[in-house]
């Protein structure tokens, strides 16, 4: 996905799944468990983030850490209850400066998937973890949004009357 912010725009406003203000569609709702937050430094080589959903969690690990440009994380304990259909191994950020001012933004999810056979299974596991990070990056796109509206508010001066 493209943003019209320059790489460290872009850090700063990253966003796991469990951390994206907006409700997830209803398809990923569906098949996914309910995100409620996360605890960990998510961006500092070693941290350990613990993911907390309705009726589970998952603990990932930063393996990687290159501000701007990337991150990458690996899965270390899952309890989500969809084990037996999908485990999840860990997944990246790239970030990318385009030349105009403006950043690219690539996200990876690396995962196990258990359902069989696998040629039924994976166009629908391929489809959700679309959804998943156009969901990550548009929840990405409306935090900086509203977060430079923040600091726009801020700097105008006080209304006079």
């Amino acid at each position: 996905m493209h943003f019209d912010v320059p790489p460290e725009r872009v850090w700063d406003g990253m966003l796991f799944y469990e951390e994206v203000p907006n409700k997830a569609a209803l398809i990923l709702r569906m098949f996914l468990p309910a995100p409620v937050r996360t605890k960990g430094e998510k961006t500092r080589i070693g941290s350990v983030i613990e993911c907390t959903y309705e009726g589970g969690y998952l603990e990932k690990t930063i393996t990687s850490s290159d501000p701007p440009n990337s991150v990458r994380f690996d899965v270390i304990k899952q309890e989500l209850g969809v084990e037996d259909c999908i485990s999840m191994q860990g997944g990246s950020y790239e970030i990318a400066a385009d030349g105009t001012g403006g950043s690219n933004v690539v996200l990876t999810t690396n995962y196990s998937g258990h359902l069989r056979p696998r040629w039924l299974w994976r166009p629908l596991e391929h489809f959700l973890a679309h959804g998943l990070h156009r969901h990550i990056l548009d929840g990405m796109r409306v935090t900086m949004a509203d977060s430079a509206r923040s600091r726009d508010d801020r700097a105008l001066p006080a209304a006079q009357g």
